[in-house]
């Protein structure tokens, strides 16, 4: 990636509806070439460009992460976890867990049938559940360094 895709994707995170010619003026490329880049690094899922929502205001009261332990192949088994449509962000870890994934939920009902459905997994030997509380920090804005 060079350094005009990496200007192109700092001006998204500063601002995700930023035009095609701003961004152009500010990195030296024309409407068009911008468009085409942009189109290309999400073809190569290199970045998505997407509206972050404030769950709690959508009417979901319940966010958790789930810390899974795994017997077997964790990837196999994270996939599985991410295949799940509640899930929202799986990952494979080092540590006490194998497998973190975070759900947002409606209620307690709808967090308790997560649960269920991720004991539920083949190769899922146990789960523990970290509700949130309090979300102090969300951000997206790591730049490309």
């Amino acid at each position: 990636m060079d350094d005009t895709s990496k200007a192109i994707i700092e001006q998204l995170q500063q601002d995700g509806r930023r035009s095609y010619a701003s961004i152009g003026k500010a990195v030296g490329l024309s409407e068009a070439a911008v468009r085409q880049r942009v189109q290309k690094l999400v073809d190569a899922r290199v970045m998505q460009v997407v509206a972050v929502t404030d769950p709690l205001q959508l009417g979901f009261t319940r966010q958790a992460m789930i810390g899974i332990r795994s017997d077997g192949d964790m990837v196999a088994t994270a996939d599985l976890v991410a295949a799940l449509e509640a899930v929202d962000y799986c990952l494979v870890v080092a540590g006490s867990f194998d497998i973190m994934a975070e759900v947002v939920c409606a209620s307690d009902d709808d967090l308790l049938h997560i649960i269920n459905e991720i004991r539920n997994i083949d190769g899922v030997r146990e789960t523990e559940t970290f509700l949130y509380l309090s979300l102090r920090k969300q951000e997206y804005n790591w730049g490309t360094r």
